[in-house]
């Protein structure tokens, strides 16, 4: 970890030498969350100084997220897991923007990743912390993508891996990790019992924890997709977007992008944050009560989460204090979109751009919708939407948010009188 200078806890700003086991601040516990620190100057000696018109990497479709390594927290020596993590494309949406009343609009396909998720990325990097931290297991909780994620990419490295799974999470989701010969304990309670049971098993039996909004590298991983839109946009000269929408949960994938942008600012390729617009579910909607109230969200208690989008649904984020932060920090804001409005925005989403979303990631079009709506963006805004996950992580959704197939008999007049009115 030869830029990583410190870990600084969120809440009291102590700082701690680099540990590749070291989770949170001893003073606060699970609430301690740790921000890695970087000498950036070091950083852009490694990258031969940096240009505003010069891209960070000629080589990130070939390499993925590690095109950017002198970003991330590990050893040179540490090898990355095979499989390409990162890369993926970047779509613009010409006919989603006129729908939305947007200047531009792009859609960030993260379900191309290896699981079909943006939590490829956290993996990544959790395989290779647990190897400098000589661990034999690698265990997370989730509510199925990080998860699969962790999963799969062991299963490229031979890693054994032990995962907690609320028992509702979607069967596709369960069948990933049981494919990729995953342990898998499927928890009769919420995905917070999943969380803090993990915990426990891996203070107990001494594994690596891989969990999100615990473990502060994971932040790391999910920041490179940061990176990766920085050199697609430059190569369009639409650096940088005026909003990048994310979907929210835990707080952690709006946490990693944020630090994403931090990085880019101290190296002085970005002047101006975009502003980060977090998408909550009605059902789940923690963070958002909390930005509206101005609230401390260290002192606010649990609320009770329910919503369609399973990846979104938490009661109690778990890295609350990054997530508010970022949307702060950015003039951001916090949207809240009902179920019915995150199903619906499953079929538009794919219709207008040709990606297939599961339920959380078509949040994003349902919140960029919802704050143009409320005013909070502006018709002359460049937007990114971040698809976090593929819509086969959960068809049972999609299926319910569209109409049936017609059902005809093997006959061409039958094919006309059905499409008469539709095609015909």
């Amino acid at each position: 970890m030869e830029h990583v200078t410190g870990l600084r806890c969120v809440i009291c700003h102590s700082v701690y030498t680099p540990d590749p086991a070291l989770y949170v601040c001893p003073h606060h516990g699970q609430e301690g969350i740790l921000d890695v620190e970087y000498d950036y100057d070091r950083i852009q000696h490694k990258l031969g100084g940096v240009a505003a018109k010069r891209p960070l990497s000629t080589h990130w479709q070939e390499k993925g997220m590690f095109a950017y390594r002198p970003f991330l927290p590990v050893a040179h020596n540490t090898p990355s897991p095979p499989l390409l993590v990162g890369a993926t494309p970047l779509y613009p949406a010409p006919r989603l923007a006129k729908q939305a009343n947007v200047a531009h609009v792009w859609v960030k396909d993260d379900g191309r990743n290896p699981t079909a998720s943006f939590k490829d990325r956290a993996s990544a990097l959790a395989l290779m912390k647990a190897r400098e931290a000589h661990a034999d297991i690698i265990t997370t909780a989730s509510t199925g993508n990080a998860a699969a994620a962790l999963a799969g990419l062991a299963a490229s490295t031979g890693q054994k891996t032990v995962i907690f799974v609320p028992a509702t999470a979607p069967a596709a989701k369960i069948a990933q990790l049981l494919v990729y010969g995953a342990t898998v304990l499927l928890v009769e309670g919420t995905y917070d019992d999943a969380f803090d049971l993990c915990l426990a098993a891996s203070e107990s039996f001494g594994w690596y924890c891989r969990n999100t909004a615990y473990n502060p590298y994971m932040a790391e991983g999910k920041k490179t997709v940061i990176y990766e839109l920085y050199d697609q946009l430059l190569a369009q000269n639409a650096w940088p977007p005026t909003h990048i929408v994310v979907s929210v949960g835990d707080g952690c994938i709006i946490s990693g992008v944020h630090k994403g942008l931090r990085d880019l600012k101290a190296i002085g390729l970005l002047s101006e944050m975009p502003r980060l617009i977090g998408v909550q579910a009605a059902g789940s909607a923690y963070l958002y009560e909390a930005w509206q109230r101005n609230e401390d969200v260290l002192t606010k208690p649990p609320i009770a989460a329910s919503t369609v989008a399973d990846s979104i649904s938490a009661g109690l984020p778990r890295d609350r204090v990054k997530a508010i932060t970022a949307v702060r920090q950015t003039n951001g804001a916090f949207v809240r979109v009902s179920d019915e409005e995150i199903l619906a925005a499953i079929p538009t989403l794919a219709q207008g751009s040709g990606v297939f979303a599961e339920p959380a990631a078509a949040a994003t079009w349902a919140g960029l919708q919802r704050a143009v709506a409320d005013g909070l963006i502006q018709p002359d805004a460049r937007v990114v939407l971040l698809v976090t996950g593929n819509g086969l992580k959960d068809v049972k959704a999609a299926m319910s948010a569209v109409g049936k197939a017609i059902s005809v008999p093997a006959d061409l007049t039958a094919v006309h009188n059905a499409l008469a009115g539709l095609l015909l």
